[in-house]
């Protein structure tokens, strides 16, 4: 766990750095009152994805991928929260039978403290819970606490680093039969960069890790939106998920996903 733990720094460190690059060396003069008005108080930031995929022919599919999320920041507060849900079905040409080829739901929250309105250095508590019927889990969830901070590079750029330690709980599935629910102390780490291209275009990049005894599970995803008017965006993005072990032995560790999705912001 030791080496985990100093491999994922690295990497951390790494995309800092690699952050830093396209910025001088003014860059940590600007802290969170840069894009925000700590004395008002907002509503939630929210926003609705749709995905739809259907192909019919030699090859019948049907592939459905929405996401919610909901965000709040003013004062010594920020929040946010996601739920999101993909869900995949393919006939088989033979036999005219329809089977699931995915199924995924993931949800998280997150609340951090800010030290002062103005500061960049926060503390969070972070909380998720995920069901993937081929991920070789009934469930995986986690809880954790940490530091936070974030830097803004320039007034379109600024990215969030967050450590601090945390308990992770899942149930592995061999050869589909549930075994025992696991438990697991574990390290999070995690990044997320939004740059603003242009006033109606963003590029948003996240990844975090959970590194545990037996089991480092890690999320990544890569996004860039593009506005059709005022509150309907066009989004590509590329995600994916990984874990290092799996007691199912027959079961990929890594998944990856590719989406174009309309997003509606209200």
């Amino acid at each position: 766990m030791y080496k985990k733990t100093l491999t994922a720094l690295a990497v951390l460190g790494f995309l800092a750095a690699g952050s830093a690059v396209h910025a001088q060396a003014s860059i940590f003069m600007y802290d969170d009152a840069s894009d925000l008005n700590t004395d008002e108080k907002k509503d939630w930031d929210a926003s609705a994805e749709l995905g739809l995929l259907f192909t019919s022919g030699n090859t019948k599919t049907e592939t459905f991928k929405t996401k919610l999320a909901a965000a709040r920041d003013y004062e010594n507060w920020r929040h946010k929260g996601i739920i999101d849900y993909y869900r995949s079905k393919q006939e088989d040409q033979s036999t005219g039978e329809t089977y699931v080829t995915g199924d995924k739901l993931f949800l998280s929250g997150q609340s951090n403290y800010k030290f002062e309105p103005d500061s960049r250095s926060s503390v969070f508590v972070f909380g998720s819970y995920e069901e993937d019927k081929f991920s070789g889990y009934e469930y995986q969830g986690t809880v954790a606490v940490g530091y936070g901070a974030r830097y803004r590079y320039s007034e379109a750029l600024y990215a969030d680093y967050e450590i601090g330690p945390g308990f992770s709980v899942n149930k592995p599935i061999v050869n589909g039969v549930v075994q025992e629910q696991e438990t697991s102390a574990i390290l999070r780490l995690a990044g997320n960069l939004v740059w603003d291209i242009t006033k109606s275009s963003k590029f948003n990049a996240l990844a975090s890790t959970e590194i545990g005894e037996e089991n480092t599970k890690s999320r990544a995803e890569l996004s860039i939106s593009a506005n059709v008017n005022s509150s309907l965006a066009l989004k590509f993005s590329v995600a994916a998920n990984h874990n290092s072990y799996l007691e199912d032995s027959s079961k990929e560790k890594l998944d990856t996903e590719t989406a174009v999705t309309l997003v509606y912001s209200f």
